[in-house]
């Protein structure tokens, strides 16, 4: 795929993943909205499609340049697949949405080193350097929850909409140093305190 299809993908999953968060946050106190954030983080770790009950809740009115057409998931419906149901892992229990823009995966994970000790900050190394070097979907959907849990443990919040479009370029070889590259550049210009 070429450069300019990528972002004009990206554009349309960001946007997506936006509406379906936004809906997800007005929605989270109904019933409708609770059963959805249930549902949803039942799938983590599942292929996108695997439990039908989850099919209304990330491609209901997804852009149809986003559906895969050749019986697996796409990229735009892992990448939006994948944010929604870490959203719905991190927003559980949580009265303030944990949505917050601008804070890549990066800063959030370096804000979860401040005043750690040598231990925990380690343990936050180890979960998130597999997470930048995961080589599936699958790898990289399970090290994020880790991640995830540990931003829901310590009230960090994180955007979801970015992290979506991330998730989609990370699929592409020629875009995935891109994305590793920000996640680093993001998590030691904050750990140095440049950027909190």
């Amino acid at each position: 795929m070429k450069g300019d299809e990528i972002m004009s993908k990206i554009d349309d999953v960001r946007n997506y993943t936006y509406r379906q968060i936004q809906f997800l946050i007005r929605q989270k106190e109904t019933s409708v909205g609770k059963a959805m954030l249930a549902n949803l983080r039942r799938g983590i770790g599942k292929t996108p499609g695997e439990l039908p009950e989850l099919w209304g809740a990330f491609l209901n009115e997804m852009p149809s340049e986003l559906y895969g057409n050749s019986g697996m998931p796409s990229e735009g419906e892992w990448a939006v697949y994948i944010a929604l149901t870490l959203f719905a892992l991190h927003q559980q229990g949580n009265a303030e949405p944990v949505h917050c823009e601008k804070v890549s995966l990066g800063t959030a994970a370096a804000r979860l080193m401040n005043e750690k000790t040598e231990e925990e900050r380690g343990r936050i190394l180890r979960r998130f350097g597999p997470v930048v070097t995961a080589k599936s979907m699958q790898e990289l959907s399970h090290h994020l929850r880790g991640l995830i849990q540990l931003c829901k443990a310590k009230g960090v919040r994180l955007d979801y909409v970015q992290l979506a479009g991330d998730i989609y370029r990370f699929q592409f070889l020629e875009s995935r140093k891109e994305v590793q590259l920000s996640w680093g550049q993001d998590f030691y210009y904050v750990e140095k305190g440049e950027k909190q």
